[in-house]
């Protein structure tokens, strides 16, 4: 993808959030001017700036850059499961009841740590 393309996809999804050159170049704290410039290929925003940009128009960096975003997978425990599970010694031998009691367990827990975050900050 060359730069023009990122300077296309920017203004696309500028345009699809509603917001006005001025409106994003104050989100991402650069000036209107720079924007246009991102916009009309004339200069390539750095990687915090793009990472900026990916926040505020709420896509991912893949997207920016043109490629379809990743799809998720259906279950989403799928690729967790992989990471802890995996090495975990007879748990692919527990019956799926005690497997999906397990996920709700860890799922619960996590839930928690994050909402004990909230409460921090």
């Amino acid at each position: 993808m060359g730069d023009s393309d990122l300077g296309k996809q920017i203004k696309h999804y500028r345009k699809i959030r509603g917001l006005t050159q001025k409106d994003l170049a104050d989100k991402i704290d650069v000036s209107n001017v720079v924007l246009s410039r991102y916009e009309s290929s004339q200069r390539t925003p750095d990687t915090e700036t793009q990472v900026k940009l990916a926040d505020v128009l709420e896509i991912s960096l893949d997207e920016l850059y043109g490629r379809q975003p990743r799809q998720a997978a259906d279950d989403p425990f799928e690729d967790a499961e992989a990471l802890m599970f995996s090495d975990k010694e007879g748990f692919d031998n527990l019956p799926e009841e005690e497997k999906e009691a397990v996920k709700k367990q860890v799922d619960d827990f996590l839930n928690y740590i994050l909402d004990q975050k909230k409460r921090d900050k």
